[in-house]
């Protein structure tokens, strides 16, 4: 059974139980057994390679103890029993996990496991039902095969599509193509740090992480590469839907992903011990922050839009020399005002080097709205921005759930990053103009071809020319046509 299929027959059980109201709560109950299976997996593992390694998980609460009924057989708790085995056991007991019982990796490993019960919440109401969820769970997701790596982001795109349907907006799964593009140019090196400050399930950090892996070439070199991700997620299911991604990943500790929200620490309180090499993220636009966020930003900056925060934040979290990807609204680019003095900081401070102009429906199905990627590095002034128009592949006029933006699509931005010049797509902007024009970065493409229309009136003028021509040639020919006719008759 394909992947899809699979979360579709959970989906569906779920649907049978009074206790899961909708699709966010049908995930959310996925998620901490996704997540639980993966970690108690991992666990088993731990022990049999690492003498020193001691497990956080109480043997009667190990996966294979209570959810795996091929091995367990009849004394598979079901119904009522499994319930209660859940809510009064299996949650209480790692809620309340005292992490300063274990050493080492045990004990990161402990105050992962703590964070994420703390926060989760078993919806379903009956028993029968969950063990169906579990049993399909267990019989049709193998999470150690590489082919599944990504099954976090899948299934939080499948619910996605569910919700946008129902009018929920703000959390847009971020497209592989645009993730994977982002990290390439940015090109994160083995011992820099890569943040993503609203990292959602991920998508960002594992592209990061097998960008890294793949300069490893001893076994602490891949230590290196664990401990140079890092993420902060504000809700909830992303948070432990990223966790999970990370492990699955082959991140066994992602302790670096931690659960807050990266804008309520005042601006003033970051400094060089927070600084990192590189920042790609997509920040959520279009929404606005709770009251009182704003005021630990500079007064220039104070507004509660939530992605031009996110801008202000990104430029302070970046050290000298370092490089950041963000994607940012069409309205980032020529809104005033506050976005004004955000984006003239941003050309003082930075080096806005590149914006690539995505085109419409590279979000959709969850939104129209046009966005970008900006490239820029921290510690230079912009002189110049250089700005690459994406188009669409031939035969397309947008992109959709079934044609959706893919990575190869990018070739042609990644051929002329190194050997820039102007083309169809691509042209440079000098920063002295962007200012004039009152620090607008939405600057139209003045190299498109364009099909030209001529003045009305022009037209109208050949049209009568035209006209007058081809009466006096109708004129020219019934007159031979006379003159031969006589000749015929005489």
């Amino acid at each position: 059974m394909s992947l899809s299929a699979t979360i579709k027959s959970i989906q569906d059980i779920m649907r049978k139980d009074v206790g899961v109201d909708g699709d966010a709560q049908r995930i959310g109950q996925m998620g901490w057994i996704l997540f639980f299976k993966i970690f108690s997996d991992q666990d088993a593992e731990l022990e049999l390679n690492n003498d020193n390694y001691e497990s956080p998980i109480p043997m009667s609460l190990c996966w294979d103890q209570w959810a795996d009924s091929k091995t367990l057989g009849k004394d598979a708790p079901t119904g009522d029993a499994l319930l209660e085995f859940i809510e009064t056991k299996l949650f209480k007991t790692f809620q309340n996990l005292d992490p300063e019982e274990f050493s080492g990796q045990g004990r990161e490993r402990a105050l992962l496991l703590r964070s994420v019960f703390e926060d989760a919440y078993n919806y379903m109401k009956s028993g029968t039902l969950l063990r169906q969820v579990i049993d399909k769970i267990n019989d049709s997701i193998d999470l150690n095969q590489r082919q599944t790596r990504d099954v976090f982001g899948n299934i939080y795109e499948q619910i996605l599509k569910d919700l946008q349907s129902a009018g929920n907006a703000g959390e847009f799964y971020t497209p592989r193509a645009v993730t994977q593009f982002a990290v390439d140019m940015t090109n994160p090196q083995l011992g820099e740090t890569v943040l993503d400050p609203a990292c959602g399930t991920g998508g960002f950090l594992t592209c990061a992480y097998e960008h890294l892996k793949a300069q490893v070439k001893k076994p602490q070199d891949l230590e290196t590469a664990k401990r140079c991700i890092q993420g902060v997620e504000k809700k909830q299911l992303p948070h432990l839907l990223c966790v999970t991604n990370m492990m699955v990943h082959g991140i066994e500790v992602p302790t670096n992903i931690r659960h807050d929200n990266t804008l309520r620490r005042p601006l003033r309180d970051y400094g060089p011990k927070d600084w990192v090499d590189v920042v790609v993220t997509n920040p959520p636009f279009g929404g606005m922050e709770e009251d009182g966020i704003e005021g630990g930003f500079p007064t220039e900056f104070r507004t509660r839009e939530t992605a031009d925060l996110f801008l202000v934040l990104v430029m302070e979290l970046l050290k000298p020399g370092g490089r950041a990807a963000i994607v940012l609204p069409d309205g980032t680019l020529f809104g005033e005002g506050i976005k004004t003095r955000v984006k003239e900081k941003l050309l003082r401070d930075c080096n806005l080097h590149t914006i690539v102009r995505l085109p419409n429906g590279v979000f959709n199905p969850y939104t129209s709205i046009r966005t970008n990627v900006l490239f820029f590095m921290k510690g230079e002034p912009t002189e110049a921005v250089w700005y690459y128009e994406h188009p669409y592949p031939a035969g397309y006029k947008s992109y959709s759930k079934t044609r959706p933006l893919r990575v190869e699509e990018f070739a042609p931005e990644k051929a002329w990053w190194h050997n820039r010049e102007e083309t169809e797509q691509a042209w440079k902007v000098p920063v002295a103009d962007i200012i004039t024009n009152g620090y607008n970065l939405d600057i139209k493409n003045p190299n498109a071809p364009e099909d030209k229309h001529e003045d009305p009136m022009m037209l109208l003028g050949q049209y009568q020319e035209a006209a007058i021509a081809a009466d006096k040639a109708r004129y020219a020919l019934k007159a031979s046509l006379m003159v031969a006719l006589e000749r015929r008759d005489d």
